[in-house]
């Protein structure tokens, strides 16, 4: 399994980017936690009704929910931001992320107003380069202090990663 790399670090939207995705993820992962308190007991209740009710196939209605399960899934698409994902197919190669109501295909579009409106030298233009700015600030005031987190993050996660492969 690889590693994703970063994006060059000539990028000037890098920063943007990753802030993006974690801002993305963090709503993915609200909204598949929301997916899986509502999929406990509506299994539940289908499952019932199935032992219950007498339907064409074995089943029926729990496989029903378990197949809108796996398209909201889809739809979330939470690792999207590793691995090339694209908000129209997956890696690219045309997958089921086809959808116009991905979480993905929803964000470009709002994504794509922000963008044109910074291209304008709107408002978001001035607010990237303020925020920007600070950030930049931020980062050089920590130096060797950032580096030293770095360094323990680091080692922290060999740790792990060696007690797991015990």
């Amino acid at each position: 399994m690889s590693t994703p790399l970063p994006p060059p670090a000539n990028d000037p939207h890098a920063r943007w980017r990753f802030l993006r995705d974690v801002l993305v993820f963090q709503l993915k992962l609200v909204l598949g936690n929301l997916q899986n308190f509502l999929l406990l007991p509506v299994t539940l209740v289908a499952a019932a009704m199935d032992l219950v009710l007498k339907g064409r196939h074995e089943g029926e209605r729990f496989y029903w929910v378990l197949e809108w399960g796996r398209r909201t899934d889809e739809a979330i698409n939470i690792y999207g931001a590793i691995g090339g994902y694209h908000a129209t197919g997956g890696s690219g190669e045309g997958g089921a992320m086809k959808s116009r109501y991905t979480v993905d295909t929803v964000l470009a579009r709002l994504e794509g107003v922000i963008v044109r409106e910074y291209e304008k030298g709107g408002t978001a233009a001035s607010v990237k380069a303020a925020v920007d700015k600070a950030i930049d600030d931020m980062q050089a005031r920590t130096g060797d202090a950032g580096e030293r987190a770095s360094e323990a993050l680091r080692a922290a996660a060999e740790k792990i990663k060696e007690k797991m492969e015990k």
